[in-house]
């Protein structure tokens, strides 16, 4: 009978004892990396900002990807970026605006992993996962300048281009514009 009262043990507690000390240390990981950057954001300076050992960190992210994977994912979570599929059927200045806003907010993050990323291959992952986001986004604002009059009149009045010499420039841009991996191994020059 007493074996029928025992109540199963459950590990709620401990498991949410983890799952805080993870949330901590990425919430220090995402600081440090807004503060001086992934490629000088170091294991011992993590887990001093959870209030943890450095064994805590290794226990919870095994290797550098997997926390760089947790600490984008969870700024990203707390700072979405602009979803394009919204931007169906507004001007492209409408749609300009509002990423050129996010950028503008999220300008030292974004420094500090772009300026980090050739230095830092657990970052590689995360980065394309952003830029294929923003694929669509990219050949939109491209073909949108090409489109432009004024576009059109500095290639060929200002810079001297025949039509033809224009069209294939512009199909040109638009292209390289859907070319995210093209794209992020120039940045990262």
């Amino acid at each position: 009978m007493s074996s029928e009262r025992k109540r199963p043990y459950r590990k709620r507690r401990r498991a949410e004892r983890e799952a805080e000390t993870r949330q901590r240390i990425t919430e220090a990981t995402v600081r440090l990396h807004g503060t001086v950057g992934p490629a000088r954001t170091t294991i011992k300076d993590v887990a001093a900002g959870a209030g943890v050992q450095r064994a805590t960190v290794y226990r919870h992210f095994p290797d550098l990807e997997s926390l760089f994977r947790a600490c984008s994912a969870h700024w990203a979570s707390l700072n979405p970026p602009p979803d394009p599929a919204a931007w169906e059927g507004k001007p492209l200045d409408a749609a300009l605006a509002e990423l050129y806003d996010w950028y503008e907010w999220g300008e030292a993050m974004l420094v500090n992993v772009r300026r980090d990323l050739p230095l830092v291959p657990a970052m590689a992952r995360p980065r394309a996962v952003f830029d294929a986001r923003f694929i669509a986004l990219h050949v939109a604002a491209a073909l949108g300048h090409a489109l432009q009059f004024e576009t059109w009149q500095s290639l060929t009045r200002g810079g001297g281009l025949s039509n033809r010499d224009a069209v294939e420039l512009m199909v040109a841009l638009v292209d390289a514009a859907g070319r995210p991996t093209r794209r992020a191994a120039r940045s990262a020059l």
